[in-house]
């Protein structure tokens, strides 16, 4: 479209309509000389005169007069197309479903009060959770999902990430375990027991090694619930993030299922929980707002 100015249609709205040079020029904010040149642009664009001298006044051709029906719409529809995207949402007519990708911790804990508040607001909002298998972004790229919510292991680097909460590891096992007998939980002792891990790395077994001791792990399984349901009723001890027990949402969560958590006798770094999601996504209202409500609700259940 080298040879298109869409100026020209602004122009060519403000002719058909003013029906004067100088009205039109006016209404621009251009001088009358801009626009008497602008015409002549016109008239070489279109293979027509447009504009005629009658008296002292100017008649349109007959081109012109088929125009006129149709250019100010047009004109109407560029601008609009043109112009800053309208950044309002209104919750209560939104009508849209979010596929979220997250662990079974956000979703046991989280998921439900979400799925409240945001029903509350907007009826017309689905959301659908599916399973955090691993952390790879295409997903997030192709729009198979609209936001992640988890720890940022991604190299790909236009991925956006706004923290909801600081989260760290601790241990978890059934009430009444001889781990919990009166007596310091060390290293060494903490190591004898049997373990359940969930299929994904922490940092434990590293500063284990560190100490020259590792978990004699018996069972794994996909998750870190899944891991604190063996806990709950075997003698194994699990490792999971502090989130996965309650929040001031559901405070006694793991002490109804069964469980009691402990502090790991090894240190182990906090990790950041965040939205992640592409930046295709930034400005879209009604992301903007999803990610909102979910940044609330995390403060309320996850306080600093």
């Amino acid at each position: 479209m080298t040879n298109i100015d869409l100026n020209l249609l602004v122009a060519l709205e403000a002719l058909l309509t003013e029906r004067s040079v100088t009205g039109a020029a006016r209404r621009l904010g251009l001088s009358v000389s801009a626009m008497s040149r602008t015409l002549t642009r016109l008239r070489a664009a279109t293979g027509d005169r447009l504009l005629l001298q009658a008296g002292r006044a100017l008649v349109l051709t007959p081109y012109a007069e088929q125009l006129s029906q149709q250019v100010p719409a047009l004109a109407r529809q560029v601008q609009a197309v043109l112009r800053p995207a309208d950044q309002q949402c209104d919750p209560a007519t939104l009508e849209r479903s979010f596929t979220i990708r997250a662990g079974e911790g956000f979703v046991d804990l989280a998921a439900a009060p979400l799925m409240t508040r945001i029903h509350r607001a907007a009826p017309g909002v689905r959301l659908h959770f599916v399973a955090k298998l691993d952390w790879d972004a295409q997903p997030l790229r192709d729009g198979a999902i609209d936001l992640e919510i988890g720890t940022v292991r991604t190299t790909a680097p236009e991925i956006r990430a706004r923290l909801l909460f600081r989260d760290r590891y601790v241990g978890v096992c059934r009430k009444g375990h001889p781990l919990l007998d009166g007596a310091e939980i060390d290293a060494s002792r903490y190591a004898r027991f049997g373990h359940v891990a969930a299929q994904r790395p922490t940092p434990v077994d590293a500063a284990l090694a560190a100490m020259g001791l590792k978990r004699e792990v018996l069972m794994t399984v996909a998750g870190y619930t899944h891991a604190m349901q063996v806990a709950r009723n075997s003698d194994l001890l699990a490792v999971v993030p502090h989130s996965c027990l309650g929040n001031a949402l559901m405070p006694e969560y793991a002490a109804a299922n069964g469980l009691q958590s402990f502090a790991l006798p090894v240190p182990t770094p906090p990790f950041n929980v965040s939205a992640i999601w592409h930046p295709r996504l930034d400005r879209d209202p009604a992301h903007v707002w999803l990610r909102g409500e979910i940044t609330a609700l995390c403060q309320a259940a996850y306080p600093a």
